[in-house]
């Protein structure tokens, strides 16, 4: 098994790896819209949190040696209900040539109040 992380700071102070890849099945953790210093990203609109978010997803997955093409599943958590429209679109262009299963769930919250939207992915090498 092969744990990758990307150096931002909550994946050291929760103890986590951005990514694992076990065979050939490769899981990228719940992604947050944050910048690289782990400050939040995107404001207070769900598009760019959501855009945030999938840049994260895509950064981790070319560091397992994959990308948005090779992912098969992804899991949307949303704060709003309201706000599956922006985030879909967001979602929707990632993943425009390869569309993945997916699912979206409106939560309670997320570990920052200021987070509208988390997404995790699951992908399989190429």
């Amino acid at each position: 098994m092969e744990r990758i992380g990307s150096g931002r700071p909550l994946e050291t102070q929760i103890g986590f790896s951005r990514v694992v890849a076990a065979g050939g099945l490769v899981a990228v953790s719940g992604c947050a819209p944050t910048n690289p210093d782990g400050f939040s990203a995107g404001g207070d609109d769900p598009y760019l949190q959501a855009k945030a978010c999938l840049e994260v997803i895509k950064s981790a997955l070319a560091r397992a040696g994959c990308s948005v093409e090779n992912v098969y599943r992804t899991r949307v958590y949303l704060t709003e209900a309201a706000d599956w429209e922006a985030v879909g679109q967001a979602h929707g262009e990632c993943f425009a040539g390869s569309p993945p299963a997916s699912t979206m769930v409106v939560v309670k919250g997320l570990l920052r109040p200021e987070w509208r939207v988390e997404i995790e992915a699951d992908a399989v090498r190429p």
